[in-house]
């Protein structure tokens, strides 16, 4: 009879760097080291592990690469709190992305934008407001693509901001160049811009004096055109 794969694990091939690795974060969850705690010297995790200092070493390298771990001086290394889009600014390049990641990730970011509605009502300001009404008569006194899509950027941008999650911001900022190519490629492929029957005035007034799921509503209206163009 053949063997399906499914029927059977297959073997791991973990190097000892790999292992040490896994053992580290192990033994910092298990003994609830946090951010600024002091970890032992190379010499005693590699006795402790009972591997040599290189393997030791280069599972710390790894770590440090991650960010969860950083060389204080008169301290040694302590544990530090990683940089979790650390690596997503490192190859988050449209020149490096297949065509579906690149798309992909532009749905990923307008399902977040439709998702903000909730945070934006519970922090919203009068001065967000008007600085919103700044934003779209400023982009009423040109016409040119590239300006209109730095004021997409710009009107966007500014409703990430009011969120008040400094997480969310800073992911919307990594996905930037992937929102300025997208577009750019829709462009060369239709020739005009996508056109909503939802402008960011309507947002805006729905923000002054609608709900959260209204904003909901019209932010997915807003951006169904680009929706339709990526299906």
């Amino acid at each position: 009879m053949a063997l399906k794969s499914h029927q059977i694990e297959k073997i791991q091939s973990l190097t000892m760097a790999d292992i040490a690795e896994r053992r580290l974060l192990d033994y910092f969850k298990k003994n609830a080291v946090k951010p600024g705690d002091a970890i032992p010297k190379e010499m005693e995790l590699a006795e402790a592990l009972d591997v040599s200092r290189n393997v030791v070493r280069e599972a710390l390298s790894r770590l440090k690469m991650l960010g969860m771990i950083e060389s204080k001086k008169k301290r040694g290394m302590v544990l530090s709190e990683p940089d979790i889009f650390g690596g997503f600014e490192r190859v988050l390049d449209p020149l490096i992305l297949k065509q579906q990641t690149l798309h992909e990730l532009f749905e990923l970011r307008m399902v977040l934008e439709t998702g903000l509605a909730d945070l934006l009502f519970l922090r919203k300001s009068d001065a967000d407001i008007l600085e919103l009404e700044k934003i779209i008569k400023k982009s009423k006194k040109q016409d040119t693509a590239s300006f209109k899509v730095k004021h997409e950027i710009a009107f966007h941008g500014k409703l990430y901001e009011m969120t008040g999650n400094a997480t969310i911001t800073r992911f919307q900022t990594l996905l930037l160049p992937i929102f300025e190519y997208v577009v750019a490629e829709e462009e060369k492929l239709h020739g005009v811009p996508p056109v909503s029957d939802v402008r960011h005035s309507d947002l805006v007034e729905i923000l002054k004096s609608g709900t959260p799921q209204e904003f909901k509503e019209a932010m997915r209206i807003h951006l169904s055109p680009h929706f339709d163009r990526l299906t």
